[in-house]
């Protein structure tokens, strides 16, 4: 047993009410947590490593593979994070540098993402001006010569941005894209409005982030994967919390929070989402020694497939964090133990360390849409509760498991989130650093696994943040300041609402293909805290 695996502590009983407050600081008192000792210990070498990472590192001018577009998104998505660290001098160096970049052409061959340069570029530029004390304009100015170049992935009156631009000619390339796409730009481009005086940038992302709600979806408040921007309709039946999906439903109850509820259809819809996501998706394993382990399955053909990944597990932390912004005790509940099943695929490998996707037997079977698990998968799946999906069992330095485990930390101070983020950064250490560097692996079974010899910057931006995070303290980068884009550069918030359940919910269209559907969803904040997860797991499955 490696030691990433050996740290556990029982879990605490969780409140039955939610407090008043929608503050997401720590609530335990200061002598549920870990020795001063311990967490000095740890917050140093959680430091020391970042420290040594980001001297090598930062200089690579986008990954290993440079696939960003040349522009440096190392060192600009890693400027947040040395600012929560306090690198001061790393930080004013990587300003220095982001402040000169040209993004009026690309450097690599490949074409422009509208998404990955919005949440990594534009995310990490206007994030780093803002804890930089807003006094580097150059940041703002780079930010509006970026976002005038991304415009052009809208194309006359649509609605929806193509992803894929070629910025030599400013034309996007035309082909189906995703909900994460159109749903994944409100914060940035909001924030770039805010700072340039150009409201244009905000009715963009609004006008797709909107039209992604209001469209037909296979269930309610659950929209299709795909979308056709020339037309502005959904494109197949596909529904998943995970990747091409999932900053959409995040940024609905995020974009709620920076906007302290200016519009209640983002926190409405988000609500709505939630809501559906219990009733339709969610399951728990079945036919294995491990009790209890919930999941949301994904959806397509009239069927839930029962596949996750490490993507997805960003949920747990959004249910939590939109629970507790919402004073919904039962939608916490659910993220928490979200929480727990996606720690269980780290905790149960040879590494400590979980699969990039992974597949569970649910009550209906072992359906996932493509093969059927071997005998070894089976094996493997009774003892531990799930099975490594065929051909997904690397570790491209993914943050979602601990992203999620941050906030179930900040919410409940359960000393288990500690201990986790603590085994977590052993981990890392051990199995994911080829000398002073950091490289994802081919296979979390094998402790000699191979490295994929490829670094992504979201290891910068949010792997080492959340486990820093979590063993600095609370009060010190406090979550009732800041809301996280999906890359975690924070942007500094309003102060908070007392509460962020919305006034009215939007009525969310949406067909059935398999159900007849007669009535509105219920919601989620009606159903009693005390009520049996197995009973509405039954209710759903029911229908």
């Amino acid at each position: 047993m490696t030691t990433s695996r050996s740290i556990t502590v029982r879990t605490q009983p969780l409140r039955q009410k939610m407090p008043k407050t929608s503050s997401l600081v720590l609530l335990t008192a200061t002598g549920n947590m870990p020795g001063e000792t311990t967490r000095c210990v740890l917050y140093l070498e959680s430091l020391k490593m970042a420290s040594i990472v980001f001297e090598r590192d930062v200089r690579v001018i986008d990954t290993v593979n440079e696939d960003r577009n040349g522009w440096g998104a190392t060192i600009v998505d890693a400027m947040s994070t040395m600012k929560i660290m306090d690198l001061d001098n790393l930080f004013d160096e990587a300003v220095n540098f982001s402040s000169k970049i040209d993004f009026n052409r690309s450097k690599t061959s490949d074409k422009v993402s509208l998404f990955e340069t919005t949440i990594r570029y534009l995310g990490g530029l206007i994030s780093a001006y803002e804890l930089g004390g807003k006094k580097d304009q150059a940041l703002i100015d780079r930010s509006r010569e970026l976002g005038d170049k991304l415009s052009h992935a809208w194309v006359g009156l649509n609605d929806f941005p193509y992803n894929n631009l070629d910025f030599t000619t400013d034309k996007p390339v035309k082909e189906t894209s995703g909900i994460a796409v159109a749903g994944t730009l409100v914060l940035e481009w909001s924030k770039l409005a805010d700072y340039t005086g150009n409201k244009t940038y905000r009715q963009l992302a609004e006008k797709a982030m909107r039209r992604i709600g209001t469209n037909n979806s296979p269930l309610p408040g659950l929209p299709a994967q795909g979308i056709d921007p020339s037309t502005g309709q959904p494109d197949g039946d596909y529904i998943t919390w995970g990747g091409g999906s999932d900053s959409y439903f995040e940024y609905l109850i995020k974009y709620g929070r920076l906007t302290n509820n200016a519009s209640p259809e983002w926190t409405s819809r988000w609500l709505t989402a939630v809501d559906s996501s219990i009733r339709y998706l969610a399951q728990t394993a079945v036919n294995t020694s491990i009790p209890d382990l919930l999941y949301l399955g994904d959806y397509t053909g009239g069927r839930v497939r029962h596949i996750s990944s490490h993507l997805a597990c960003f949920h747990g932390g959004n249910w939590i964090m939109g629970g507790r912004l919402t004073g919904n005790d039962t939608i916490v509940q659910y993220g928490l133990r979200l929480t727990d099943a996606c720690w269980n695929s780290y905790e149960k490998t040879e590494t400590g360390i979980g699969p990039e996707v992974f597949a569970y037997i649910g009550p209906d079977g072992d359906w996932t849409g493509g093969e059927a698990p071997s005998a070894a998968d089976l094996l493997f799946y009774k003892k531990n509760g799930f099975y490594v999906y065929d051909g997904y069992a690397y570790y491209d330095l993914r943050p979602e498991v601990l992203e999620s485990n941050f906030y179930a930390w900040r919410a409940t101070g359960d000393t288990k989130y500690f201990n986790r983020a603590v085994a977590g950064l052993e981990s890392i250490k051990k199995y994911c650093r080829p000398g002073v560097a950091v490289d994802g692996i081919w296979d979390v079974r094998q402790k000699n696994s191979s490295y994929i010899n490829h670094a992504e910057s979201f290891f910068f931006a949010e792997v080492m943040k959340y486990i820093y995070l979590t063993f600095d303290e609370p009060n010190k980068f406090s979550l009732d300041k800041y809301v996280f884009n999906t890359e975690a550069h924070p942007f500094e918030a309003p102060s908070p609402l007392e509460s962020y359940q919305p006034t009215h919910r939007e009525e969310v269209g949406g067909y059935l293909p398999s159900i007849p559907w007669t009535s509105k969803v219920p919601q989620v904040s009606s159903a009693p805290g005390g009520k049996k997860l197995s009973d509405v797991i039954k209710q759903g499955l029911g229908l």
